[in-house]
C-alpha cells in the first residue's frame, strides 16, 4: 500500500463514491486495475483501510506513526549504573523505573559509543 499516494487514495474515494451511488469494495478494485493497469493490484482490505481512515480522521494522509522519545545520554548513564548496582533487576522493572521503553533503552542506547566511554569514566571513579 506504500506506492498509494495521496491523490491516489482520493481517487479509490471517488471510485467507491456516495449516497445512493456506492460501489462494492470489489468494484472498486476492478475498476482501480482498469484504470490503473501499470499499478499493482489492489484487494479489498487495502479500500477497507483508506475508507476507514477517511471516515475516522477525515483525510488520508499518511499519520506518522506515534513513538516513545529516545531517552537521554544522562538517562541510559543512569539506566547502566543501576544495573551495575544491582545485575539481576529486570530489565522492565529498571525501565520503568527510569521512564524509558526497553526496547528503544536496548537499541539506541548500547550502540552509542559515547555513552560506553561515558560509564567506563564513571565506573572506575566508584
Amino acid at each position: 500500500m506504500s506506492y498509494l499516494t495521496e491523490s491516489l487514495k482520493i481517487e479509490i474515494l471517488m471510485m467507491i463514491g456516495y449516497g445512493d451511488r456506492v460501489r462494492t469494495q470489489c468494484e472498486v478494485v476492478r475498476l482501480f486495475r482498469e484504470t490503473h493497469p501499470d499499478l499493482p493490484p489492489l484487494n479489498q482490505g487495502t479500500i477497507s483501510k483508506i475508507e476507514a481512515q477517511y471516515r475516522e480522521m477525515g483525510h488520508v494522509r499518511k499519520v506518522p506513526s506515534k513513538r516513545q522519545a529516545v531517552a537521554d545520554d544522562d538517562t541510559k548513564l543512569n539506566l547502566l549504573l543501576a544495573l551495575e548496582e544491582n545485575p539481576i533487576t529486570p530489565a522492565r522493572q529498571l525501565a520503568r523505573d527510569k521512564k524509558l521503553k526497553v526496547i528503544e533503552y536496548f537499541k539506541n542506547g548500547m550502540k552509542n559509543k559515547d555513552l560506553s566511554e561515558k560509564y567506563e569514566k564513571v565506573s572506575k571513579r566508584n
